[in-house]
């Protein structure tokens, strides 16, 4: 049945139109019309513009009737459009005046903000016409992709572990061995290494759509791009230049399938957003959307017309107006629901408490509504609790007891003493155990704990090099942080030197250690598991070459820290003590606290007073043991030496019959856990009930090791009576067995 509201009343600039329905904003198919919904507080006018796929001048200009606008909506219904050919955008007119922060010119053709593809930037590093005035078009797509039941997994916090990629650099390396390089289906094709390795979840860098050629330069004839794309051209629009199919215009459905294929092999997804500035800069920056649009709603002014910039990059949103609250709304109810988005991280989400003058509030109205939202009530929330206007709310970031946050404290301290920083060792010991002094209301599932992340050094670097080394940039190193707590262990950058290289990847050993064995929700940087290297540039945001690529021959080069990385995962996972949300004290069924720290000698510490070495030690009852026919109580220690010279570390009793065995140890460079194979191997039955990933997968029928704790496993592992002597600079992990 056609409804009747879908039939046209009018005919404009030669095509049959009717008064819009004002919701849902955007361009939305309905029956034979599209129908077209934009705000505008302060336009005086809006006209529709239409464009054949590719083509400079449009074939239609459709200005909206008076009769057509709703409060300050302009809406319209156009019949017989193409939808597969047609290109859209609009103009408003209005006044212009940069001093009162009105900035309307008609001569500009504008994205819709609620486009839902964008045209224009199909290929990477594939320019448009410098002819072209309108080069991010607004493309309607149809959402009629078949799910299969697929939903968002709905993995606890405390289960995760987060992997931060980057969709290009993923899979750009040749030697990534995927057909479509760089894309979302190329992504696709690693799953099975993020299997291997026991990632639940991974946290992909902006794919909202942007410009790459956005501050466009090159260094020594090599292009330097926006390649990290922190800066949104669109929010409801994935980057094209991402999706091998954009040229057909199926980036959508593209994405929804890496989606589904990472949900059928049990990763969830969470999405790096910028809803804190957008790519149209200050007073100075070019008209795309926003600006030219209602500039004074979208973006936070100072009394004279100018952008005030907390965010570092020229402009700031002005997240807390109740319109583009809604907006914000709007978008992450869009990912949720049309691409089964599992959660999201907030860039420089301190931005977001602040109101329309740019002050801090302490209950900001767009973080309660998101916290409270009916459609993402499960959907996870992460805040990067600090903007570059100063504001730091790691551990003070309102939360509604919804929100994570990443834990740059934790990132900090860990570096400190693992460099052998004895004073960071009272403040690590509390960030080892979830951080109750800042989390204490809330649970250890508010820490996102990391070591290394986009912005900075790979872990490899952080073992390598001293200072930053961002000459490639083109800043003159004015770029990046230059506060690493980094130690180079003797030689900055790549050395020949056997001692040097096997320190350094103790080094690497020991953060993963104490990072997988902290309470709170660990976070890897991509190729962090192998060794990436970054050659010293800590902020590689403009590095579309090897730079910012994975190169996965380092796989094999680095299978040793690999193996070791991925025996720790297996241990959290399979002991639910770890990953504990509670601050709990006391003793539990074992009779032993929960968790307990340690000197030298057990039960020994001041953990107030700086030093080199301690550890810690987790009790678990057998009722909560899993991966185990036999419940029994399992004990895990953790000794942590990051003195230059070897201790030794008295082991705390454990029940009769219990002794402790080594499950791992950082100064024994082999790929084996104590004397034997810590993993099994899974069969083809097994690899069954997992999804086809793609036809160049290397899963599908091989065997592989599963990151599962084994009892075979457990009988192989020397067993330790009385004390562990750790070398310099070293860690190990020892469990109980029965």
């Amino acid at each position: 049945m056609i409804q009747i509201d879908t039939f046209p009343t009018d005919t404009i600039s030669g095509f049959p139109c009717r008064a819009g329905r004002v919701l849902p904003f955007g361009a939305t198919i309905v029956d034979g019309a599209v129908n077209f919904s934009v705000y505008s507080k302060e336009a005086t006018s809006c006209t529709l513009v239409l464009y054949h796929h590719s083509q400079k001048n449009p074939f239609a200009k459709i200005p909206f009737p008076e009769e057509y606008k709703l409060g300050n909506v302009y809406s319209m219904m156009v019949f017989g459009l193409d939808i597969e050919t047609t290109e859209y955008g609009y103009i408003f007119d209005g006044e212009y005046d940069p001093k009162s922060g009105l900035y309307f010119d008609k001569s500009k053709v504008l994205l819709d903000p609620y486009a839902s593809s964008v045209s224009g930037r199909s290929v990477w590093g594939q320019r448009p016409p410098a002819s072209s005035d309108f080069q991010h078009r607004g493309h309607i797509i149809r959402n009629d992709y078949d799910w299969e039941k697929d939903a968002p997994l709905r993995i606890p916090k405390k289960d995760l572990i987060i992997y931060e990629a980057h969709v290009r650099s993923m899979t750009m390396n040749p030697n990534s061995k995927v057909r479509h390089q760089g894309t979302y289906n190329g992504l696709i094709e690693k799953i099975p290494h993020l299997k291997e390795l026991g990632i639940n979840c991974i946290e992909l860098m902006p794919i909202f759509e942007f410009d790459e050629f956005e501050n466009y330069r090159e260094k020594d004839g090599k292009p330097l791009y926006n390649y990290w794309g922190y800066s949104t051209v669109c929010f409801f629009a994935p980057k094209a230049g991402y999706a091998a199919s954009a040229p057909f215009g199926m980036e959508a459905d593209e994405l929804k399938n890496m989606v589904k294929k990472l949900h059928q092999n049990g990763i969830e997804v969470i999405l790096d957003v910028v809803f804190n500035h957008t790519a149209e800069g200050n007073e100075n920056g070019p008209y795309i959307s926003y600006k030219g649009i209602d500039n004074r709603t979208y973006y936070i002014m100072t009394p004279d017309g100018y952008y005030y910039n907390f965010s570092g990059c020229g402009n700031t949103m002005n997240c807390n107006n109740a319109v583009v609250r809604n907006m914000i709304l709007d978008c992450l109810r869009y990912w949720v629901s049309y691409y089964h988005i599992d959660g999201f991280r907030f860039d420089l989400a301190s931005i977001m408490t602040r109101d329309e003058n740019g002050a801090p509030m302490v209950s900001p109205p767009l973080l309660e509504n998101l916290s409270r939202d009916p459609v993402l009530g499960t959907t996870k929330l992460i805040a990067e609790a600090w903007d570059a206007g100063g504001l730091y709310q790691v551990g003070s970031f309102p939360s509604w007891n919804r929100w994570s946050e990443w834990n740059g404290r934790y990132r900090d301290v860990i570096r400190r003493f693992v460099k052998s920083d004895e004073s960071a060792a009272p403040e690590l010991m509390r960030r080892i155990e979830g951080s109750p002094d800042m989390y204490g209301s809330r649970s250890s599932s508010a820490s996102i704990n990391f070591v290394t992340c986009h912005d900075g050094f790979t872990l490899n670097d952080l073992v390598s090099y001293n200072d930053k080394h961002n000459e490639a940039n083109g800043e003159d190193g004015r770029d990046g942080s230059n506060d690493n707590y980094s130690w180079n262990c003797g030689v900055e950058g790549d050395t020949d030197d056997p001692k040097v290289n096997d320190l350094r990847l103790r080094q690497m050993k020991n953060f993963m250690t104490i990072l997988l064995t902290s309470r709170g929700i660990p976070m890897l940087l991509s190729g962090d598991e192998m060794g990436k290297t970054q050659k010293g540039n800590n902020n590689a945001y403009c590095q579309d070459n090897e730079i910012s690529w994975i190169d996965w021959s380092l796989l094999s080069k680095n299978r040793d820290f690999f193996e070791y990385t991925k025996a720790i995962i297996a241990l959290r996972n399979s002991h639910p003590v770890i990953r504990k949300e509670d601050f709990f004290e006391g003793k539990n069924a074992t009779g032993y606290p929960e968790m307990s720290f340690h000197g030298l000698r057990p039960w020994e510490i001041d953990r107030e007073s700086a030093t080199h070495t301690f550890a810690y030690m987790y009790a678990e009852p057998g009722a909560l043991s899993s991966g185990s026919k036999k419940k029994h109580d399992t004990f895990i220690y953790v000794a942590v030496n990051a003195h230059w010279e070897e201790h030794s570390f008295e082991l705390p009793i454990i029940p009769d019959g219990y002794e402790w065995k080594v499950y791992l140890r950082s100064d024994n460079n082999t790929n084996r856990i104590g004397s034997g194979e810590y993993t099994d191997k899974i069969d083809s039955s097994d690899n069954s009930k997992n999804s086809d990933i793609s036809q160049n997968s290397a899963i599908s029928k091989k065997g592989r090791k599963s990151s599962r704790f084994t009892e075979q496993a457990m009988r192989k592992m020397e067993t330790i009576s009385g004390a562990i002597t750790l070398g310099a600079r070293s860690t190990a992990i020892l469990i109980s067995a029965k």
